[in-house]
């Protein structure tokens, strides 16, 4: 499956972007879906993910109650809503997919098989 990440931008603290994570070549019904996000100089973090069969979400607790995941069937692609943003968001946004990933390690970058190209989250103070 191939991954198209978009959305990202600039924008000020306490401001809210979407990004959207569309796959083509297949549909995403069997994967989890995720989202990293990786800042200049530090390594790649979790940020949250959906399980396509199901819809159970899971999030970083450094964004829990502010960022929202989930799934459009229709259009075959996962969003990421980013609200309340804060500085500390800033990074590289990266979607990825996994037909193996567990539970237990659905925070785990090397999981995941499948990646997009990153889209940029920029947040002004």
């Amino acid at each position: 499956v191939q991954l198209q990440a978009s959305g990202g931008g600039l924008v000020q603290a306490g401001d809210s972007l979407r990004l959207s994570c569309a796959a083509s070549g297949r549909t995403f019904s069997g994967y989890t879906v995720g989202w990293f996000r990786q800042a200049p100089g530090k390594e790649r973090e979790f940020v949250a993910a959906v399980r396509w069969s199901g819809g159970y979400t899971y999030y970083a607790d450094s964004v829990k109650g502010r960022f929202t995941i989930s799934r459009d069937n229709s259009a075959n692609t996962v969003n990421l809503q980013m609200n309340s943003l804060i500085p500390e968001d800033a990074a590289d946004y990266y979607c990825a997919a996994s037909r193996r990933v567990i539970m237990s390690a659905i925070k785990i970058s090397q999981y995941y098989d499948y990646w997009g190209q990153g889209t940029q989250v920029t947040v002004s103070s």
